[in-house]
């Protein structure tokens, strides 16, 4: 059992590294000249920062990288509520440190602007297909449900040992895949604030919903494992 202390240390680097490698891919790469990743590039690199994350820092704090997930484990019973303050203040501090290097990098090329939404979540006019506030809302808590499914149910005592980040690396990848073009992709309000508060203005007035829909669908995910799928013999 590590302390507190390593705990909230992996937190911090987890949520740096799936934040800077995944809005980074979306600020940095998606619409590179001619050789852009995009949207499946994107939906890939954040698929896989936790994935790596998962497999780094996992063993040290469980590998959280976000609000949610914290949430819907302790739903579930496999985290304590102790501990959630902590590890969401290790999570959001992550976040923003990897967006203020992040944009000290972009803001390295001439003509950078925050106006491109610097990978900010958002709805309505902020929405790259232009959906409204009710679809987000609602991608937000079903995708996040989901993930803490996938994430509960690998990481039972039955499941293939060792397998678990793949499974939730790629599950991730699947929900960008999904939702990119409804709100950017949230399903953590850690990275919602992160790129947020560099943006300012209509990001920070949306980001409440970044906060809302994944920790309500983090707890849905939560409450139904537990109550309907959880290894009794655990």
């Amino acid at each position: 059992m590590y302390p507190l202390g390593k705990k909230l240390t992996a937190e911090f680097l987890g949520t740096f590294w799936l934040t800077f490698g995944g809005c980074g891919s979306a600020v940095l790469a998606a619409a590179f000249p001619n050789l852009g990743i995009g949207f499946a590039g994107v939906s890939l690199a954040f698929g896989l920062t936790v994935l790596t994350g998962a497999y780094a820092f996992g063993p040290i704090s469980g590998g959280h990288f976000n609000p949610a997930v914290s949430a819907g484990l302790a739903a579930a019973g496999r985290f304590s509520w102790g501990e959630f303050v902590p590890y969401v203040i290790a999570q959001v501090i992550g976040a923003v440190a990897a967006a203020g290097v992040l944009y000290v990098i972009a803001s390295g090329k001439a003509g950078f602007s925050l106006d491109g939404g610097f990978a900010s979540n958002g709805f309505g006019a902020h929405s790259p297909g232009g959906y409204g506030l009710g679809s987000a809302l609602l991608i937000e808590i079903v995708l996040t449900a989901v993930f803490l499914l996938v994430i509960l149910g690998s990481t039972e005592a039955r499941a293939a040992a060792g397998f678990a980040p793949i499974a939730i690396g790629l599950c991730l990848t699947l929900i960008h895949l999904i939702s990119i073009p409804v709100d950017n992709t949230s399903v953590n309000p850690a990275r919602s604030t992160g790129q947020a508060l560099f943006v300012g203005g209509w990001a920070l007035q949306q980001l409440w919903l970044f906060w809302v829909a994944p920790i309500v669908g983090g707890f849905v995910g939560g409450l139904i494992h537990r109550s309907l799928l959880a290894d009794d013999q655990r």
